[in-house]
């Protein structure tokens, strides 16, 4: 007997499962469906609470849930170490990609000296940025379920075009995390034409440029629309240039101008009143022509005319940008039919202004520039979901293809549903000194650990020559062609060493085993994460372990004998943290060392660069 699913919020039948569209944002997230009576997509608006989700996460302490969207807000004053926002922008980033940025956030950045991935200290608790976007991916999850009454279990989630593959995996793990499939990571700008209705009519040949200023990134892409087949010409952008750096150039005249410095020196709720006020003057100046507000009984004024002053070079960056990427189209402004506007930060009318008169013709704002993207990305999953016939959807591989990392793991290269033929690669080194063979071992699959996925392929690239760990460069390369063959080639940059295998990737897999496997990724995500952030902890504790070792040996010279005490004493407990196999005991453990041993680093530093400046040797 068939199965009819009858949705309570509309009372309609089901005839399919709901899959929905996420624009996770860097200040605002939404979340959208295709309306089943009207096709029409529509954001959420769950118990009237509007369909904007601030992409903020509060954690109260006391191991209670944390608080995500609109009620965490409010704690960015009050406890401002304790919610964390922005977060899309640390999202496949390392400390170093951050640079001075790091010291501006209200909570803390974990440096722990390595090129690994960012952690942010929360207590004593350390979480990922995959783990906090998860978070407002349940909220939207769980307000899409309360609006539509009905499971949600599938997704399409949005992303800068600008975004790399480290920063895609870590929006589709975060997916996995929250409870969600991620059918399809989709390009912000190909989603906005979509729902502007561009490319929904198979003979529609147009080309478009999208200029994308949201809360913390910014990306235009040139694309082409023809025949239903999206095709990115070119694309430009910053991932750390967007709304946050409107409001960061009103904080910095007022802290400037009023003198500031002192309030908000080392007190985090001042800085973020600060922070909130000058975003409250750019959504004023947007409609209006002054500003006003107090601080502390100090009064901030503000004038349009300066606003335009303080935020022009910003502007004028992204005008950069769109010349940059007609000239790698190489097209001119007249060879556009449309140039239509996304993100919030749109909503500012120099911007209008000043893309309309770069373009030569007045920007498309007739959709809502917050909503924009989710309503696209509800249409791709209309189109995924087999309603939309008349969009063409190119072959996708069906299984994450990847590498074993350190510990285990496995590191995707090309994640599932990509489209085919494909290239990606990832730049790897030694892990030890003198390493000169490196294991190459290919598997597919979407389990976070590779015992748990099929093993394709094992080579050794051979002959890397001796160097201290960490000097080698390794590009290792995956080309997938349109007939599934997969080639993985891996190359030592400095010496031109190089290896390459060819593979069949579907060999010997049934489509049934195909889903099992999805299926599996589904069921075991959170312990399959839970286990890679241990590993990854493990990894990061033996690197520094491996590190301050052979520091003390070579330096021990320049060292107080309480130093040394001090820091065996360090090494003692990052090792028996070691032992726990909790991660957060592990990593807390890293960061005592870290800042431990991080003064006479320093000074050591000092005394080598005085010898050297004295044409003696640094150890």
């Amino acid at each position: 007997m068939a199965k009819v699913a009858i949705n309570l919020s509309t009372g309609s039948i089901q005839q399919e499962e709901i899959i929905v569209g996420i624009d996770l944002g860097t200040t605002n997230s939404l979340v959208a469906y295709i309306h089943p009576e009207g096709r029409q997509p529509l954001a959420i608006n769950d118990q009237g609470r509007g369909t904007i989700v601030p992409s903020v996460v509060h954690f109260p302490g006391g191991g209670d849930a944390p608080i995500v969207g609109t009620d965490a807000k409010q704690y960015l004053l009050t406890e401002p170490q304790n919610t964390i926002y922005s977060v899309k922008r640390l999202l496949g980033k390392s400390y170093h990609d951050l640079g001075q940025h790091a010291e501006e956030l209200g909570y803390k950045v974990i440096d722990d000296n390595s090129e690994g991935l960012v952690k942010i200290r929360v207590g004593e608790k350390f979480y990922s940025p995959i783990e906090l976007s998860a978070e407002i991916l349940k909220e939207l999850r769980l307000r899409a379920e309360h609006a539509l009454k009905t499971p949600v279990n599938k997704a399409v989630i949005t992303v800068p075009a600008y975004f790399n593959d480290s920063q895609r995996q870590a929006t589709r793990d975060a997916g996995r995390l929250a409870g969600l499939e991620v059918l399809r990571i989709v390009n912000e700008p190909t989603a906005a034409a979509l729902a502007y209705g561009i490319g929904l009519s198979p003979d529609e040949e147009k080309t478009v440029a999208v200029y994308d200023l949201g809360g913390g990134t910014f990306d235009v892409s040139i694309l082409r629309i023809q025949q239903g087949i999206f095709e990115v010409l070119s694309t430009n952008g910053d991932t750390y240039l967007g709304g946050d750096d409107l409001d960061r150039a009103i904080y910095d005249h007022w802290a400037s101008e009023y003198q500031l410095s002192t309030i908000l020196f080392q007190n985090p709720s001042a800085q973020q009143e600060l922070r909130l006020l000058a975003e409250q003057a750019k959504r004023q100046l947007s409609s209006q022509d002054t500003f006003e507000a107090d601080f502390g009984g100090t009064t901030l004024p503000l004038s349009k005319a300066k606003f335009n002053e303080l935020v022009q070079p910003l502007v004028a960056r992204t005008i950069t940008s769109c010349r940059q990427a007609l000239a790698d189209a190489k097209l001119t402004p007249q060879d556009l039919d449309a140039v239509l506007l996304v993100g919030g930060s749109t909503r500012v009318p120099l911007v209008y202004e000043a893309v309309s008169e770069f373009f030569q013709q007045p920007a498309n704002n007739s959709l809502n520039p917050d909503e924009v993207v989710a309503l696209g990305a509800a249409i791709q999953a209309d189109i995924l979901g087999g309603n939309r016939r008349d969009v063409l959807l190119l072959d996708v591989t069906p299984l994450t293809l990847g590498i074993e990392t350190l510990g285990g793991l496995m590191d995707p290269i090309i994640p599932r549903n990509s489209k085919i033929p494909t290239k990606a690669g990832r730049q790897y080194t030694t892990s030890v000194d003198g390493q000169v063979n490196l294991k190459i071992s290919v598997y597919q699959g979407e389990r976070d650990l590779v015992k748990e996925n099929r093993k394709l392929a094992e080579f050794d690239l051979r002959g890397i020559p001796a160097m201290p760990a960490g000097l080698p460069k390794v590009d290792v390369n995956f080309i997938l062609n349109a007939d599934g063959i997969l080639k993985v080639e891996a190359i030592e940059l400095r010496s031109n060493t190089r290896q390459a295998v060819e593979i069949k990737p579907q060999y010997g897999l049934t489509d049934d085993q195909v889903e099992q496997m999805l299926m599996d990724s589904l069921t075991h995500a959170r312990e399959d994460v839970a286990a890679r952030m241990v590993i990854e902890a493990r990894t990061v504790a033996e690197q520094m372990l491996y590190q301050v070792e052979r520091f003390v040996a070579k330096n021990g010279q320049h060292l107080t004998e309480e130093e040394i005490s001090q820091t065996t004493a360090g090494v003692e407990q990052l090792k028996t943290a070691l032992t726990t196999q909790d991660k957060d005991t592990i990593l807390k453990a890293v960061d005592e060392l870290e800042e431990l041993t991080r003064p006479f680093a320093e000074r050591v530093m000092n005394i080598s660069i005085s010898q050297a400046m004295a044409g003696k040797k640094i150890e």
